[in-house]
């Protein structure tokens, strides 16, 4: 495997571990509680995150998927382990996708809908990026779950 993909996936594999810590315990009103009417429930969000990491690898790799971006947005998630094994399905499209790409599609020009084409090493890291905003997302809309309990 490449080194650069190697590193990307180390760093994808610890933001769906990190997912996993958050919603492990969750119950169902937890996973789905929105902090406000146009914001995004902890499953709303996951989801959304894992679905666009899917994207890109595909993108990469210059392969389609059939991804239906706004049922994303209409997640509703009966409990923890739907979301744990979206996780660990993640993990293994993770790897299955990263063994494949080569250096070549590494720096392959890549263009997404209404965007700047790009390398897809850049892709790649920017949907990191991405991740990373969104796990700072649910943190936050955990808390905020919390803090609205509490009273």
């Amino acid at each position: 495997m490449e080194p650069a993909i190697e590193t990307v996936v180390d760093l994808f594999r610890s933001v769906h571990q990190q997912l996993r810590e958050i919603v492990r315990d969750m119950d169902s009103e937890q996973l789905n509680w929105s902090p406000a009417p146009e914001a995004n429930s902890v499953a709303v969000i996951l989801t959304h995150t894992l679905a666009s990491e899917l994207d890109t690898l595909l993108l990469v790799r210059d392969l389609t998927g059939e991804r239906d971006r706004d049922a994303e947005f209409r997640t509703v998630a009966p409990g923890a382990s739907d979301l744990l094994a979206a996780i660990d399905r993640a993990d293994e499209l993770l790897t299955h996708h990263a063994e494949s790409i080569t250096g070549d599609e590494l720096m392959a020009i890549r263009t997404r809908p209404n965007r700047e084409p790009q390398i897809g090493l850049r892709w790649l890291i920017n949907n990191y990026g991405h991740a990373r905003e969104h796990l700072g997302h649910l943190q936050l809309t955990t808390q905020m779950y919390q803090q609205s309990t509490r009273g």
